[in-house]
């Protein structure tokens, strides 16, 4: 159903855009044609906003359910906890890294700034309250006084919070949680299906959200949104430049050698838009690099979960973007608040369906910024994956390279290419598809 999915979405851009160009061409004269424009858009966006509905629906409990089963799954021993302890601080490190670089570049390049969307009218009145988001205040309120209260207010901060301590708990009692963490096993499971099934209303959102958008600005924003993919994609072959240079600085020119062995990965990540046609293909490039199985087994699972580096950059880069289209103006504290919220929000979901959108839509809600904004990216979400999707892969496998050479195992490479075995554990996948989460 995923491709199919894709070209839904593609065909709902297309009429959508289709549809909202002859209204505009139609009825945009300035007066009476303009009212009945209003009229139109108005009704246009009621599938929209029930589609926002639904995707704040799945949001605690996928938060919930992904965030404790992973981190039960982690495991424990002397050898896990030194080499999880060196991937988790390099994907600390390079996710501050994407996020920054997006923070930076959406600044200079400015793509939102020429869409000048109107703010919907429950927050015409409304900026960002910066009263709002002192240090006290801030750490105060990312620990829930009640779960409860957090899952039904999809405080994101909030319920990772809860999940850490959760997920922790249920590791340190072991075996006698096996019950509890078969059913949030289930329960991810489940909320996986439901958000296929939600995104089964993708298509119709995108075509009233494209169509109610051309209608009321024109054609401009058509050229507004293709700056907005070219100055993303800018931002992460910088960010494939810093990768690989960090990898330089470790391994030197191998780094040569490990770009040749990731090109096929790199390009099913690319063509799919899928981190589980790539996952395989990864793991066998980093086996023939030179990375131990037992570490490149570890790390690469761990990192499509905790270190999506393209995704990273996405969600301060539509995040801002966003802001830029309504006009809300954001100081660089609260730029920097906002890289600080999304540095702990998406190790919560990430891996799961569509996670940027999600952490994207709490973000933005966090910020008193209007929600509909994410139906633009929605629109063209699908070639924006498929260069996310890419630099996850190369993002990932770095990670095993550094850690492998940080633990004194990087082996020579391998240069003849033996024959590909199937691999004996679940394909983990980024924000547009997952399977087998914690099974690694």
């Amino acid at each position: 159903m995923g491709k199919r999915l894709t070209w839904f979405i593609l065909a709902g851009l297309l009429l959508g855009g289709l549809l909202g160009w002859g209204l505009n061409a139609a009825y945009d004269d300035g007066g009476a044609g303009t009212q009945q424009l209003e009229g139109i858009a108005y009704y246009l966006d009621i599938p929209t906003q029930m589609f926002l509905h639904l995707i704040k629906m799945i949001i605690a409990p996928l938060v919930v359910s992904t965030l404790v089963v992973g981190i039960a799954h982690m495991g424990s021993g002397g050898a896990i906890g030194r080499v999880g302890l060196k991937a988790f601080f390099w994907f600390v490190c390079a996710s501050l890294i994407s996020l920054t670089l997006g923070l930076i570049l959406v600044n200079l390049l400015q793509p939102g700034t020429g869409l000048h969307l109107a703010l919907p009218a429950v927050n015409a009145s409304s900026g960002v309250d910066r009263a709002a988001f002192d240090v006290a205040k801030f750490f105060t309120h990312i620990v829930p006084t009640s779960a409860i209260d957090a899952m039904a207010t999809n405080d994101i901060l909030q319920l990772v919070i809860f999940s850490l301590f959760f997920g922790v708990g249920m590791a340190a009692v072991g075996e006698k949680a096996g019950p509890l963490l078969r059913g949030l096993e289930a329960l991810v499971s489940v909320m996986l299906t439901v958000t296929g099934y939600v995104m089964l209303f993708a298509p119709v959102a995108v075509f009233c959200a494209v169509a109610r958008t051309l209608a009321t600005k024109g054609l401009g924003v058509v050229g507004d949104l293709a700056f907005f993919m070219g100055s993303f994609y800018i931002g992460l072959f910088v960010l494939w430049a810093v990768l690989l240079g960090a990898c330089f600085l470790l391994v030197g020119p191998r780094t040569g050698t490990l770009i040749r062995y990731l090109r096929d990965p790199i390009l099913l990540g690319f063509s799919t838009a899928s981190s589980e046609a790539a996952y395989p293909r990864t793991l066998d490039a980093l086996d023939r690099f030179g990375v131990p199985p037992r570490i490149a087994s570890f790390v690469l699972p761990l990192g499509y979960s905790f270190n999506l580096d393209g995704s990273m950059m996405y969600m301060t880069f539509a995040s801002i973007f966003i802001a830029q289209a309504y006009g809300i103006h954001l100081d660089w504290a609260t730029m920097i608040q906002m890289l600080l919220i999304l540095m702990i929000t998406s190790k919560g979901i990430a891996g799961v369906p569509r996670a940027s959108l999600v952490v994207i839509t709490g973000t933005l809600s966090h910020f008193n910024i209007p929600e509909a904004g994410i139906l633009l990216i929605l629109a063209v979400d699908h070639f924006l994956d498929m260069g996310r999707t890419a630099t996850n892969v190369i993002g990932n496998a770095v990670a095993s390279v550094v850690v492998a050479r940080w633990e004194g195992q990087l082996d020579a490479p391998q240069e003849p290419e033996p024959e590909i075995k199937p691999i004996g554990t679940a394909a983990t996948a980024d924000s547009d598809s997952f399977e087998g989460y914690g099974k690694h």
